[in-house]
């Protein structure tokens, strides 16, 4: 059995860990140059509106901690500068944590652990990322031809400097291309969902439909106002109040024209069953049970357990199917246990091959030391407003808004409990058990 599965409590040991509110920004599309937002504009919005809706103010917080991956070079410790942004003050610290994709979800783990201690009792965070904003840079072949100019004496050596220089020293280095590289594996994750893809024999046409269910679904979630997005405004005015990326009259038909990105040849993995390149922040607000009480709060949901697995980075997208398992035996939960999920969709594929793996009696024996399979998901209750496919997939901002956007679809339901997963570049999972208020 999986280390852990038998002690039955929570990860937190000492006092309950509470998310009280939370809100996010649109997911807006990168299309091809920056957007109007950095990753600490984005942040300073959504945690603007999270904190005027709250009855106390942002100097009683006690720590803010953000989620960023790629901030740029004036964002240097994004989570302090955000916190100084939104008026938080000189005395409230504000810190910055990176776990590739699920960053957004290790600061809610981070703000809890601090809760459950007694070390805090209000914390902001979450997560944010302008990946429109990642920068371009220059091969070390001009940087090194730069520093022999810049360190050039006299009209001779600048002249024999100057005569090195070949134009090919300009071609960019696409920095995002390269973050998105595995670096010991030397294969792009959406190589790796080729991998997956062959491995459980997931078909293009399944990908493709799993696709167009996750743009219906937040079609559908955006008529009726089901996303937690709050509007924001860039310098000129202009408004932003929607997810931009949806594709509401996306079909399989149109889905199969496009070829395959990462495998030219013999891939089925398109820009079209993969998440977008998306800017995006999500905020949320944790509290203890004391300043639940002193300030009278609404509570969405308790932080009961979570896990943080590790696997193969070759197969980094089967992350959740390494972190439910363990999770949920830890609490004596089976799948039947939970009533809603929502699983960040970095590509179909990805999701298609957590399910094939859980539902596969040799995965599950041989690579989650468990003595059979753990079943199927109800479709009907995962991730039931779509996903990432349709969203885009803002890196260090996911993890966050998988977690709050399954807390409002318990509240509207009336459910008991929830897991949130999600895979993580570099082979890692993650997974959040989280339970409505008693």
């Amino acid at each position: 059995m999986p280390k852990g599965s038998k002690n039955h409590h929570s990860a937190y040991a000492g006092r309950s860990v509470y998310i009280v509110d939370g809100c996010r920004t649109p997911f807006l599309k990168a299309r091809g140059r920056p957007g109007p937002f950095s990753a600490s504009d984005l942040a300073v919005q959504a945690g603007r509106s999270l904190l005027l809706r709250q009855p106390f103010a942002a100097t009683d917080i006690d720590e803010v901690i953000t989620g960023c991956i790629i901030p740029s070079p004036d964002e240097a410790n994004i989570g302090r500068l955000i916190a100084l942004r939104l008026g938080c003050g000189h005395k409230v610290p504000g810190w910055t944590v990176q776990r590739n994709c699920a960053s957004g979800m290790q600061s809610i783990d981070s703000a809890a652990k601090d809760i459950a201690s007694g070390r805090a009792d209000l914390v902001l965070a979450g997560g944010t990322e302008a990946m429109s904003h990642a920068p371009l840079l220059f091969k070390p072949e001009m940087v090194n031809w730069l520093a022999d100019f810049y360190g050039r004496r006299g009209l001779k050596q600048t002249l024999k400097v100057i005569s090195q220089f070949r134009l090919q020293y300009l071609a960019p280095v696409i920095s995002l291309l390269r973050g998105l590289n595995d670096p010991l594996i030397e294969l792009s994750m959406g190589k790796t969902a080729e991998i997956l893809a062959e491995r459980f024999n997931i078909s293009r046409l399944e990908m493709d439909e799993y696709s167009v269910t996750s743009h219906q679904r937040v079609a559908q979630a955006q008529e009726k106002g089901e996303l937690e997005v709050v509007p924001i405004y860039d310098q000129k005015g202009r408004v932003y109040d929607r997810d931009d990326g949806v594709r509401p009259d996306s079909s399989v038909e149109k889905l199969a024209t496009l070829k395959p990105f990462f495998d030219k040849k013999f891939g089925k993995v398109t820009a079209g069953n993969s998440s977008q390149v998306t800017d995006g922040a999500v905020m949320l607000m944790l509290a203890s049970e004391d300043a639940v009480k002193q300030y009278d709060l609404p509570v969405l949901g308790c932080i009961k357990d979570v896990e943080w697995a590790a696997l193969d980075p070759a197969q980094m997208g089967l992350g959740p199917a390494h972190a439910v398992p363990p999770l949920l035996q830890r609490q004596g939960l089976t799948f039947k246990d939970i009533d809603y999920w929502e699983m960040n969709e970095a590509f179909a594929t990805q999701v298609l091959a957590c399910f094939a793996a859980w539902k596969d009696a040799d995965y599950c024996r041989n690579e989650l030391g468990l003595d059979g399979p753990l079943g199927d998901i109800d479709p009907a209750r995962f991730n039931v407003n779509g996903g990432a496919v349709a969203l885009g997939h803002p890196v260090g901002a996911s993890g966050a808004r998988i977690v709050l956007h399954l807390l409002e679809v318990m509240r509207r339901q009336g459910a008991k409990r929830g897991v949130a997963s999600i895979c993580i570049g570099g082979g890692q999972g993650g997974a959040m058990l989280l339970e409505a208020p008693e």
